[in-house]
């Protein structure tokens, strides 16, 4: 198991998270979303942003976006069969099987 390391700098209680409710990413000083980029859909609180404990060439950094090109990988990602169980995140395996759960596919 990994140990968490949190930042003894950073002051949870005043973070803000992104607009969209599906990312987990926190606002970052320049007004975007850290995880995923998104301009944050709001009125930002006075002073946000200020005295960040990180390097100014580290919030000028855009996200990085990876593309994965489904049929470079050689794994037939366009192939897979979800889980028929709409709350698992499990493919249908070589037997029938979910790998992740074990539900049958119907």
């Amino acid at each position: 198991m990994d140990e968490i390391i949190f930042d003894e700098n950073e002051d949870w209680e005043k973070r803000i998270l992104c607009s969209d409710e599906s990312c987990i990413g926190t606002i970052g000083p320049d007004g975007r979303c850290k995880e995923c980029g998104k301009v944050y859909e709001g009125e930002l609180p006075a002073g946000h942003g200020e005295g960040t404990s990180q390097p100014a060439e580290a919030q000028e950094q855009e996200p990085a976006v990876i593309e994965a090109d489904a049929e470079d990988s050689g794994d037939d990602w366009g192939k897979r069969v979800l889980c028929s169980d709409e709350a698992c995140i499990g493919v249908i395996g070589p037997d029938g099987k979910c790998k992740e759960c074990g539900k049958p596919l119907k």
